[in-house]
């Protein structure tokens, strides 16, 4: 779908990964991951909220190949979706939290606003 990073991962890894993280996401409200993660799982996860507005047939059927949990993809449309709906994107938020112990990758917690 979206970006141009490929995280040091294959396609298929690649995408199931940031499917993950979205669901996740999209489900807690709130993931702590490193930036450039964050940045591409800000990318779907917006791209989702986008899609969800609409509510329509085609928008669940988008939605449902791409998140991973059928009930994370009802509570977008019921709760998530509509909280947005006067909103046209910036439904994230990222906040770098400072290196990770070990590699010293840089870290962030994205969240919805």
């Amino acid at each position: 779908m979206a970006g141009s990073r490929k995280l040091g991962r294959a396609t298929a890894n690649r995408m199931a990964m940031l499917r993950a993280m979205v669901t996740f996401l999209l489900e807690k409200g709130k993931i702590e991951t490193t930036v450039t993660r964050a940045k591409e799982v800000r990318s779907m996860t917006e791209k989702m909220i986008t899609i969800a507005k609409s509510g329509d047939l085609h928008a669940k059927r988008q939605v449902l190949s791409f998140v991973t949990k059928e009930d994370v993809a009802k509570k977008l449309f019921d709760e998530i979706a509509p909280k947005y709906a006067e909103r046209n994107g910036g439904y994230t938020r990222i906040v770098k939290i400072g290196p990770r112990r070990g590699d010293a990758a840089e870290m962030a917690i994205i969240e919805l606003i």
